[in-house]
């Protein structure tokens, strides 16, 4: 892994003129807002590019995402340097959805209803349900994705990833490999997130080109050399509700 950013695990930096906020429930990450620059993000902020008005809803503070049709939500503003901090929640086992960053318009642009965005770097938002469901349907471990905050290109985007490839344990220690050098999907070093039904935390750094992601308040994964290194920001429908609350973005130089 790469030389980690300044720890960020349980104190996120935001503006003064947010009123504070504190993650709900006693086992995620408290954040206390302070600094400046910081921005809370509704679904205001969004357009709802090729959903139904069903797909995007907002209430209490919270976008819902029904997952149906596969598509996104994009940032109306473009944006290079920036961090962020969401949190997310599955309602349904094996639940898909992903944060998308620096996509270009063209990955918008008459897309179809039912079709995902065109390219991008997507910090995937998969519940654990998914790798359970591949483990009892194949009677193995997928060798290609985690459901702890992949990170990775679509399309023509591209990526360099910090770990390409990585080994595991199982429940009973057996190791087995994620991955292979080639790779330009990379894998966390810790498996974090918590399953359906709880909130989980994410915090994304993307500047000059690189990505890093903490999740639930360790930094675990990430990747540089992106092109495009600027685009737009986007929420991921695909299948299933997946909630997300206390979306905050601070711009950087």
């Amino acid at each position: 892994m790469h030389r980690l950013l300044r720890p960020l695990s349980l104190l996120v930096l935001a503006g003064a003129a947010v009123t504070p906020i504190v993650m709900q429930g006693p086992d995620l990450p408290k954040a206390f807002i302070t600094g400046d620059g910081w921005t809370q993000l509704t679904l205001k902020d969004f357009e709802n590019v090729n959903g139904t008005p069903e797909t995007w809803t907002e209430k209490d503070g919270v976008i819902i995402c029904s997952g149906k049709p596969n598509g996104g939500a994009r940032m109306k503003k473009a944006l290079t340097n920036f961090e962020m901090v969401v949190e997310w929640k599955h309602h349904v086992y094996a639940g898909n959805a992903g944060v998308f960053v620096w996509c270009p318009e063209s990955a918008f642009t008459d897309l179809p209803a039912g079709t995902l965005p065109r390219s991008g770097i997507e910090v995937q938002v998969l519940d654990l349900g998914y790798e359970e469901r591949h483990l009892k349907s194949k009677g193995k471990h997928s060798d290609w994705f985690t459901s702890h905050g992949d990170v990775f290109p679509v399309g023509g985007s591209k990526m360099k990833a910090f770990t390409p490839e990585i080994t595991y344990k199982d429940a009973d220690g057996t190791p087995y490999k994620v991955g292979n050098p080639k790779s330009t999907r990379s894998f966390p070093t810790e498996r974090l997130s918590k399953p359906v039904g709880q909130w989980n935390h994410y915090y994304i750094r993307a500047i000059n080109g690189e990505v890093r992601l903490w999740v639930n308040g360790k930094e675990v994964n990430g990747g540089n050399q992106c092109q495009p290194a600027t685009g737009f920001l986007a929420l991921e429908s695909e299948g299933s509700r997946c909630d997300y609350r206390n979306i905050m973005i601070r711009e950087l130089p």
